[in-house]
Order: structure tokens, then sequence, then C-alpha cells
């Protein structure tokens, strides 16, 4: 994460750039300069992840309640000494970083691998040197943090660019994560998570202005070397050949530093001897081998530019074709409107008392003019007129479609810009353009592609942004006012696309037009899309937004044992729910046949090379008095309307026969059992002694305090207790998405895993079941809970059996039951009739047009 090989050059090359300091004293000394106004860090919560988890069992699903301690500490600790927190989450991946998140979703399989077999040879947890961080940990902290009553915030693009603009737009005390694009960014200071002692509140500020006295450069040719060394964006490799070119010139190679380290300084030296000797004489690709990669590397270098920044390195008049996607390079003309930031020596020696005259300064700052704002941004004053060239782009495709504009009909005529078809939603043709974006089939992946060719059949219908014809910068929604983060409407990240027309004047990627083209979103409706882009950026709701904006989501990896064949992926096992999900969200993009758009999901899942999102259809489903609409289950707040609720959110479990059983069960335990069900209906493999554990450990974890569990230790590790502890935390976190698209019927608080999940207390149970102990044993000799017990129990069981599915102990299975724990055979999970009462069901091998058509052996993880 980061800039390549600068975090090793900081702490081994260049250590003076580190400075001990202690968050207790710069606190005091920010109150004493303004008074009044509170000392505020931003935390990049994705980066602190790993570092919050302390709880030292991390194989068995999580330990939660001690997380949720840990948090509780950590938040207390920054109160006391006076310090406000704000959070921020990842809210989307964008597309720009989506090859690197595969690279990384690839290198954490193996890992896993690892892992498993670790456990399966030693029947222990592997060391901390091996940690992977529980499965939807980054989930259930954001509502961790809002039950201790922090701020927190879900981004609408990557999190490190609002972070750094919050923080720069607020005159923050600093950002408090572990990412080296901290220090290129010109922003607040930047403190390590990785590096802080909480007790003392000590930490490390890694200065940007000494790096650049070490390298001999400007805080503004950071974004540059930041490029050419490679990042999230910048390919390693795109450079090599240059920095090795750089390397054997330079002349003050440091033999005691590592290749890394001399690289860097290369690099950096002929930024400040060559390239500064032409800066505005003579343009950056002259200098350096853009190649067919210029687009790509103005790219990068402008998603360093915050809210009214500007790049020295962009000067030439315009001579390419670009569009905006999510920020522009030269925010504002006005030299007096850029911010000035803190240096390292005195972190708040230029912070400007204004802005914090009010609580709440968020006026300052455009808010909310996101992913749904088109206003228009002149960028360049150019006083000849040149013909606008707008390119149409997805919010999350992995292609880009330029439109070409020819020179007297102006008619948009969509190019093709890869030999290698990828598999898409709709997007991106607009109802002014004309052109339909179609569906056809990859005969080598046997996977659905978009085309724009004429000889596909099949029409997908497409949805523009209503809310893009806003022409103020602020929004009207009071709330979204209120919550959104800072520099929201910065999120057009350039997009640069040469236009091959030999008509068009080829132009310079440095210059943004003044036009931003439509975002093409999969629902229309205005008020509803603003209702649910508030709901995701204050972090109350999981992938909805998501889903309704850009129709596309991902979930990272899962701890699933690629070798096992007994049980399926958590991908697949809870995919009919998201397809309900995806009918509700997206009621009104059907046409006319009553079909909606395919969703795009990146999930991790063994065997999947992840090279192509799957496209997943909606699965229609039968509500009890019919399927209300969003407007209804969101914004009508009659006392019956949480009944239709409630219909709604079972309906997406299939499950609305089981409606009175379940209303008859105690909270917390109600959402437990729902999802219990529609695992044991779905997956066959999974017997009684799994149903005792799961039920047991739910019981016993009320009674026990955070200590009890620190010192539980289950009697060795079991791989398949590992893979269901996973199982069933990924069926939690898609309880919250199936509760957040239906308005909520049930408290969140009702599935988070600290009130009805230890992974070690599952662990434990699951051993004691397996060797056949009672459930006198199981619940600890506790009468009370055997009551419980039995009648969570009955409830599971009668409900499957209306489906079919009769639970039964491993001793009772005979040989022709054994074919249900591989992966051929009758089936390892319910399908057909045996899945659904009502044919609802949608059988996993068939999942209808619109997704990847799985032939038996694909099935199997390899």
């Amino acid at each position: 994460m980061g800039v390549r090989g600068l975090q090793g050059f900081v702490g081994s090359t260049c250590p003076h750039i580190c400075t001990v300091v202690n968050f207790k004293e710069l606190a005091e000394h920010h109150r004493s300069k303004y008074p009044g106004c509170t000392p505020t860090i931003v935390v990049d919560a994705m980066c602190c992840l790993r570092y919050w988890y302390t709880p030292e069992s991390w194989i068995c699903g999580g330990q939660w309640r001690e997380y949720f301690s840990a948090l509780r500490d950590f938040v207390k600790t920054f109160t006391a000494v006076g310090i406000k927190l704000i959070f921020f989450f990842d809210g989307m991946v964008e597309q720009d970083k989506r090859d690197e998140w595969v690279k990384r979703r690839l290198k954490n399989n193996r890992e896993i691998s690892r892992i498993f077999h670790y456990i399966k040879s030693h029947k222990e947890q592997p060391g901390r040197n091996m940690f992977f961080i529980p499965s939807g940990l980054a989930v259930f902290t954001r509502f961790a943090l809002k039950t201790l009553g922090q701020e927190t915030l879900c981004s609408l693009q990557e999190a490190d660019y609002e972070v750094a603009s919050y923080g720069l737009q607020h005159k923050c005390l600093g950002i408090l994560g572990e990412d080296t694009d901290y220090l290129i960014y010109d922003t607040c200071p930047y403190f390590s998570i990785s590096e802080l002692c909480l007790e003392s509140l000590d930490t490390v500020m890694l200065c940007r202005e000494k790096l650049c006295e070490s390298l001999g450069l400007r805080v503004a040719d950071l974004p540059l070397l930041a490029c050419l060394l490679g990042n999230d964006i910048i390919p390693e490799g795109m450079f090599e050949s240059f920095r090795y070119k750089c390397l054997s010139s330079y002349t003050s190679v440091k033999e005691n530093f590592d290749k890394k380290g001399n690289i860097i300084l290369a690099v950096s030296d002929h930024i400040s001897k060559v390239l500064h000797l032409y800066q505005g004489e003579r343009k950056l690709e002259e200098l350096l081998p853009l190649g067919p990669n210029k687009a790509l590397f103005y790219k990068g270098m402008a998603s360093y530019l915050l809210p009214g920044q500007k790049s020295p390195w962009f000067f030439q008049k315009p001579k390419g074709v670009i569009t905006l996607d999510k920020q522009v390079i030269f925010m504002s003309s006005d030299p007096e409107s850029r911010e000035e930031v803190p240096t390292c020596s005195d972190p708040e020696s230029k912070q400007e008392v204004h802005m914090c005259s009010d609580p709440e300064p968020r006026q300052e700052v455009p808010m909310c003019t996101g992913p749904e704002s088109r206003q228009e941004v002149p960028m360049c004053s150019d006083p000849e007129p040149r013909q606008e060239v707008p390119m149409c782009t997805g919010p999350e495709s992995r292609q880009e479609v330029p439109m070409c504009t020819g020179p007297e009909s102006r008619q948009e005529v969509p190019m093709c810009t890869d030999s290698e078809p990828r598999q898409e939603v709709p997007m991106c043709t607009g109802p002014q353009s004309g052109q339909e974006v179609l569906i056809r089939t990859d005969p080598e992946s046997r996977q659905e592609i978009l085309c724009t060719g004429h000889e596909s059949k099949q029409e997908l219908p497409i949805c523009t942004d209503p809310i893009s014809k806003q022409e103020d910068s602020m929004c009207t929604h009071t709330e979204i006012n209120q919550k959104l983060p800072v520099a929201t409407d910065f999120e057009f990240k350039l997009e640069a696309l040469m236009c091959t027309n030999p008509e068009i004047k080829q132009e310079d990627p440095t210059n943004v037009g003044p036009e931003i083209k439509q975002q093409v979103t999969m629902v229309s409706d205005t008020e509803i899309l603003k209702i649910a882009r508030t709901h995701h950026v204050q972090a109350e709701s999981y992938l909805v937004y998501n889903i309704m904006s850009s129709g596309e989501i991902e979930c990272s990896n899962t701890l699933e044992d690629e070798l096992d064949q007994a049980l399926p992926s958590q991908a697949f096992i809870y995919r009919p729910i998201r397809q309900r999900v995806y009918s509700l969200l997206l009621e009104d993009c059907q046409d006319v046949a009553s079909t909606c758009p395919a969703v795009k999901e990146w999930f991790v899942y063994p065997g999947n090379p992840l090279r192509h999102p799957d496209l997943v259809r909606p699965l229609q489903m039968t509500v009890p008095g019919g399927t209300p609409s969003l407007k209804i289950l969101w914004l009508n707040q009659e006392p019956e309307m949480q009944v239709r609720r409630l219909d709604t959110l079972l309906a997406c479990f299939n499950l609305s026969s089981s409606r009175e059983e379940l209303q008859a069960v105690e909270s917390p335990f109600q959402a437990l059992c729902c999802l219990l069900i529609y695992l044991f209906v779905q997956v066959d493999t999974l017997c009684l002694e799994d149903l005792h554990a799961f039920i047991a450990q739910a019981l016993c974890l009320q009674g026990k305090s955070t200590s009890q569990l620190v010192n539980l230790q289950p009697d060795y590790i079991n791989p398949r207790a590992v893979q269901l502890g996973s199982l069933l935390v990924r069926g939690l976190t898609t309880l919250v998405l199936v509760n957040s698209a239906c308005g909520f019927p049930w408290k969140m608080s009702d599935f988070m895993p600290w009130n009805i999940f230890d992974g070690k207390l599952f662990h434990q149970k699951y051993l004691q079941s397996e060797k056949g102990y009672a459930v006198e044993v199981l619940l600890e000799q506790n009468r009370s809970r055997l009551t419980k017990f039995h009648n969570l129990k009955a409830v599971v069981c009668k409900a499957c059996m209306k489906e079919n599915r009769r639970i039964t102990g491993r001793a009772h299975w005979g040989s022709h039951h054994a074919g249900r724990w591989g992966r051929q055979g009758s089936s390892y999970h319910r399908t057909g009739s045996g899945y659904s009462r009502s044919s609802q069901g949608q059988p996993w091998r068939d999942q209808g047009p619109g997704s990847r058509q799985y032939e038996h052996d694909q099935w199997r993880r390899y």
C-alpha cells in the first residue's frame, strides 16, 4: 500500500524523517494556540485494523468481545486528553486500483492456504507472523465505533484521498494511519499507527518537509516521485528501466544503502537536477519515457492533488483528450485559495484559527457533489475554443469507452479500446448517445461481457442519475449537508484516453476540459439515491449504495480451505440472498421484459482467478402482500410498516413461512436463528453437532465476561471449525446488508458479533459436540440455558423440515449421504425443490442469463 519502497527507505535510509511526538503535548499546544478549537485527528481506519485487533486468537472467527473492549480503550485514551477522532473507512474500490486489489486478494489466498496447511500439521493457531484479520472486521468495526459514539464516515472513493482532504480542509492536528501516500499528499502531519504506544500516547511523526530536504525536492515534486517509483495506480514495473538508468548515472551511490534506497535517491536526483531545469519549458512526456502510459501517468499524478491544489508539472496547453472521473488537476486559479499546511517542525504553526470558530466548519467546503454531481468545473482558461470530446465511462468499469466527436455532426461514436473484452454491467451510454450497451458471451471464458456491437441480441436498461442535474455545489438534502465528508465533490480522478479520430486535434493530457459527463447509476430515483448515499457516508449501511450507484460490489478473502470439498464457499452460499436484495434495490431498472441489469460481484473464493467479476442477476422474491417499494420501506414511518419491513427481510432469506416461529424468539437470537435456518437449508453437509455448537456458544456467551473469554483455550484447532466460524461471521455481514436494504426492521445490535458470537467459545463447543458430549455439558450445566437451547433448536429444525431438510447427527449418516460431503454426486447444497418450497430458489448451476455458466467440474475448488 502506498509508494513502492518508500516505507523501507524512510526507516533505514532517512530515519531523521521520523520524529517521536506525544499526542497529549500536541493537543495542549493546539488548545493554547487556538482557544475553543478541539484538536482533531483523522484516522484511516483501514490502515489501523490489524493494530487494533490485539486479541491473541484470530483463527477461530474472531474474538469480538475482546476486540470491542480494545476499541473502547483506544477511544477512551484519546478522549481523556481532549482529542477528537474522525474515522474514515473505504467505501468502494476505485477502478484505477482494481488490479492492485486483485493482486492482494490472490496473495492473501496463498497465505490462507499456508495457514490451513499449518493447522492440519500442528493442530494449533500459527504465530503472529501469519496473522490474518478475521472476516468482516472492517464492516463490524464501523458499527463498533458508532456504538462508542464516534464520528465514523465511509468514503465514496478510496479513503486515503478523503482522509487527506478532510485533514487539510479542517486544519486537523494530523492523520493517523500506515500508508506512505500520506507522505506524498500536501496535507496535515502524518502519524504512524504502528509506532503508537497507547499508554503514553507517543508515536512517530513522518515529516514530508524533512523527506524533501533529504531528497533535494520540493513538496510539489513528491507526486512525481511517487509515480516514478510506482504506487497503487502506476505499476512498479512501468518505469523500471528508467529507474535503473537514473541509478547508473547517479554519482552519489551510498554503499551502505540497499538497492531500493539508492534507486529512490537516484530518481530524486534526476528530478532535482534534470527535470527541474526544463520545468515550464518542455513537456513531461518529452522528459520521461511515458509512451502509451501517458494518460495513466497523469492520472496517477492528479490523484495526489487535493481540493484547491495545483501541480507545477501541469502547465502545457491542451493537446489530448481527457475527461474527469474523480478528480481535477487545476482546481482553482486563485493563488490564495490554496490551504496552508502545517510543517513538521511545528505541526500547527500555519493553522488558521478562523477554521476552528465553528464546531462544524463544513460550510468552508462544498460538501457532497460526489459521484452524482455533474457540475461544470472550468479547469484551464484557454482563449481558443476547442471542440469538446467527451468520454463516457462507468464509475466502476474496468474498461473505458471514449466517445469521439465528429467535426461536423458532433455525433458521439463509441470506440473500442480493449482487444480483450471484459465482463461489465450496463454503463455509460446514456439517453442521448443512442448507443445500446449489449451483452455477448466470450467463447473462451464462458462469461458474458458488454460490447457495443450490433451482433448482440440482448439489450440492457441504462439509468442515468438525475442527481447530476443539480447546479449548486451544496446538497439540498439537509442530512447530507450535515454529514457528508469534505472533498466528496472532488471524487473525479483524472481519466485520460487519446482519441484516434484523425479529425480531432491532439491535445495535452495535462489539460482538463470544462465538461463533466453524467455518471450512470443503476437507480434513477433521486430521493432514494440520496438516502442510500447518506446512510453509506454515515457508515449506517453496507453495500446498498454501491449496488444502487455503480452496480458493483466486492468481498475480500475469507478463511476457507480450498482443499476441503465438503463446504462450499460463503460467496456461493449467500448469493441467493444477495440476488433477492438486488431485485429489491434495483426495482426501477427493470425493462419491458421485467429483467434487471446484472450486478458485478468481485467475491474472493477458492478457484476464482478474479480476472473478471461474476455477473449476477437479481432474483425475484415473494413477499406476503406484495413487494413494497423502497420509498415505502425507507420513508414510511407508520408503525405497521415495521411488519412489512420484517416480511421483506424474511423473503430475502426465503423464510416467509417461518415468520411466526421466528417472532417468538427473543432478542438477540432472532437474527441468529434466521441465519442458521438459511445455512442448514442451503448446506447439506452441516449436521446436528454443528447446530448444537452454534446455539450453545451463543447462549453461553451471554453470561461470560471479556476476561473469561480471554482465558478460554480450546484443546486444539480444527480446520473445519475454523471455516464454520468464518462462514457464520460472513452470514452476519449479509444480515447487515439485508437489514439495511429493508429499512432496518431489526436493530443492528442484534447481529453484531460481540453479542452473539465468539470464535474460541464456538471452537470449544464444536470440539465437545464432535466428541459426542451431552447438551448439558455444552451448556456448562446451566438449567436456564437448557430450556432456551431446546426452544431455539426446535425453531431451526421445524423451519428446515418445511424445506424437506432433516438435520441429523453425523453418526446417523449412511453411505448414501456421504456424497453430499463432496462436490460431485447429489449436491453439496440445496437446489431445486429441496431449496425452495415455492419455486423461488435459484439452482446454483443454473444462475440464468448474466452470470457465469459453471459446469459440474467447475464447482470444484482447485
